[in-house]
C-alpha cells in the first residue's frame, strides 16, 4: 500500500481528498495535517509512516514551498504531489526543482486525480523493479511513467472539452451507452456516440454489445483499466 499524508488547511478539502484516496486501489490515508508546521513535524517525527504527501501550497503558517524546502534540507526523499489553486509559473518551477511528482490545480475531477495517482503508482512500481545500473530504456520508462498520456489529435468536429466530459462520465458510470451518457451530459445521442466511438478507436474504452432489451442490441462502453 502507498501510505498518504494529506496536508490542507481547509477541512472540506481534506475530506474530499480523503474520499478520493479511499476510492483508489493500493493507496491509504495514514495521516492528515492542517498546516505547514504540523506537516513538517509529522514528516520529521513520523517520516517512515508516509510514502506520498498531497501538499497544499497556501496555508496560514507557511507555504508548500516552505514545507518541501525544509524536508529536502533534512534529506527527506518522501514523494510529493502539489494540490493547489496556485498557478504562478515561478511557484510551479520551484516545486518542480524541489522534486514534486505531480502538480494538480484545484478544482479537479476525480477522473484526473485517479489518472495522476495511477501514473505515480506506475512510477513507483517501475522504480522498485529497476535494480542496479539502469539502461537508457529503463530510465526513459521510469521518467515517462509520471508524464500525462500523449495527446491524440481529435477528428474534425470533436471538442477536447466535450471529450473530457465524456471520458469522466465513462470512468464514473461505465459501462455506459450513448443514450445514458447523452442524458447525463445534456447532449444528443448521436454526438455522445461519436465521442464514445472515438474513445473506442484510440483504445481508451472497450466496446461491447448490451443484450437484454427488446430490439437491436445497443453498444456499451467501459473504461479500460491500466496506465
Amino acid at each position: 500500500m502507498i501510505r498518504v499524508l494529506l496536508v490542507d488547511d481547509d477541512a472540506l478539502t481534506l475530506e474530499l481528498h480523503r474520499s478520493y484516496v479511499e476510492r483508489l486501489d493500493g493507496f491509504e490515508v495514514t495521516g492528515e495535517c492542517t498546516g505547514a508546521r504540523a506537516a513538517i513535524t509529522a514528516l520529521v517525527d513520523r517520516g517512515d509512516d508516509f510514502d506520498l504527501v498531497l501538499l497544499d501550497m497556501t496555508m496560514p503558517d507557511g507555504t508548500g514551498v516552505d514545507v518541501l524546502r525544509h524536508l529536502r534540507a533534512r534529506g527527506s526523499r518522501v514523494d510529493v504531489v502539489a494540490i493547489t489553486g496556485v498557478r504562478e509559473a515561478d511557484v510551479v518551477r520551484q516545486m518542480v526543482g524541489l522534486g514534486v511528482a505531480q502538480y494538480l490545480v484545484k478544482p479537479f475531477a476525480f477522473a484526473l486525480f485517479r489518472e495522476r495517482m495511477e501514473q505515480y503508482r506506475a512510477f513507483r512500481q517501475r522504480a522498485d523493479e529497476t535494480a542496479g545500473s539502469a539502461t537508457q530504456a529503463e530510465i526513459d520508462a521510469l521518467l515517462g511513467a509520471l508524464r500525462p498520456s500523449a495527446v491524440v489529435p481529435l477528428p474534425k468536429g470533436l471538442s477536447a472539452a466535450t471529450l473530457t466530459r465524456i471520458t469522466e462520465d465513462v470512468r464514473a458510470h461505465g459501462p455506459v451507452s450513448a443514450v445514458e451518457a447523452a442524458e447525463r451530459l445534456g447532449m444528443s445521442r448521436v454526438s455522445a456516440r461519436r465521442y464514445l466511438e472515438h474513445l473506442a478507436e484510440v483504445g481508451a474504452v472497450a466496446r461491447s454489445p448490451r443484450y437484454g432489451a427488446p430490439g437491436r442490441p445497443e453498444s456499451e462502453y467501459a473504461w479500460r483499466a491500466g496506465p
